[in-house]
């Protein structure tokens, strides 16, 4: 299987999974959920909205199309198109990978706890567990830290699944136990070896978190497969996106962040969010040199959201949970195909 700079292996080029939703005895017009499936999904959505209504938590709306574009370097952007009707120059806008820039706008602009359900949009990745389009559900809770709002994805996600418990692991724990390797210390030559002695595999990198992705991927992902629910926590300080950054008991910084895994799929991923906006500029600017050394297309910064900060967002933790993997997960499937109605090839 192949392996990208992120370590995933269920990514493939799109001529294979194109192939994968072609051959078929149905016709190429039809949906490839059933509408049993698609039944299910809308129960799921009616019951995430019945949760966050009861809880009183403002149902909010954002653009999917923006002059910004997501920062993170392994993330391609779909770039589109907008040109007025009547002069004007076109502009060039992207299609957003998450809601999560416009939805901090809206906690610094007094709006208070938020949920979406949105679209997303993400090029080239497509697989059994992907597709550039996708469902997206995000949530921001003002006063919540990571450790608290993980209880609430639990309270959420775990009976939509079946499930009664989640376990919760810290990132250096699941390293630990599955590996012998401290993630917050070992140097790059000491991951090439692990990696190894577990994979095979001619991958090549000099960035250490790449090595780290690829060894939680393709070795210790897997093996949480049969413990159920597991989230895993307090990441690495260098894997922090926009979470913030602190010690932990052993005098480590680490993000504090969140990823939640179900029989082994990533289903969330969660922050507690960072506020500081001069922070905030400096990761952007690291991720287009990040983007600039590995030969990515560098992304224009959102100014907007680091006003926003300077502004002043309250103190709040959020996470981005993958509907289309959450329906999967409830219904038993490894195909995205058979929980949206029209994936990449017949949309």
């Amino acid at each position: 299987m192949p392996v990208n700079c992120r370590g995933r292996s269920d990514t493939r080029p799109v001529t294979l999974c194109l192939r994968e939703f072609f051959v078929s005895d149905n016709p190429c017009w039809n949906s490839t959920a059933s509408i049993e499936n698609l039944r299910r999904r809308a129960a799921i959505i009616a019951a995430i909205r019945t949760f966050f209504a009861e809880k009183d938590v403002l149902e909010v709306d954002t653009p999917v199309m923006s002059n910004g574009a997501v920062s993170d370097p392994y993330i391609d952007t779909i770039e589109c198109r907008y040109q007025p009707l009547v002069g004007g120059e076109v502009e060039l806008k992207y299609l957003q990978s998450s809601p999560e820039y416009a939805m901090k706008r809206l906690l610094a602009s007094g709006s208070g706890a938020i949920y979406q359900i949105s679209k997303a949009f993400r090029n080239g990745e497509v697989g059994r567990r992907h597709n550039p389009e996708f469902s997206m559900l995000e949530w921001y809770r003002p006063g919540f830290d990571h450790r608290r709002l993980m209880d609430e994805v639990a309270e959420l996600l775990l009976p939509l699944l079946g499930l009664s418990e989640a376990v919760k692991y810290s990132y250096a724990q699941v390293f630990e136990s599955h590996l012998g390797v401290d993630p917050h210390h070992a140097d790059l030559d000491t991951l090439r070896g692990v990696a190894a002695e577990h994979i095979d595999s001619d991958y090549q990198d000099d960035n250490r978190d790449n090595w780290l992705n690829l060894l939680m991927s393709h070795v210790i992902e897997p093996r949480l497969a049969s413990e159920g629910a597991v989230f895993v926590y307090d990441y690495p300080a260098s894997q922090a996106a926009l979470a913030k950054v602190s010690e932990d008991a052993q005098g480590r910084a680490v993000a504090e962040r969140f990823e939640l895994f179900v029989h082994g799929v990533e289903l969330a991923n969660g922050y507690h969010e960072l506020t500081d906006a001069a922070e905030q500029a400096r990761r952007f600017d690291a991720d287009n040199r990040q983007r600039r050394s590995e030969s990515l297309p560098e992304r224009p910064v959102d100014h907007l959201l680091i006003e926003a900060l300077e502004q002043g967002m309250p103190d709040c933790a959020g996470v981005a949970v993958g509907i289309d993997r959450l329906v999967m997960q409830a219904i038993g499937t490894d195909n995205i195909a058979d929980v949206i109605a029209f994936p990449l090839p017949r949309a």
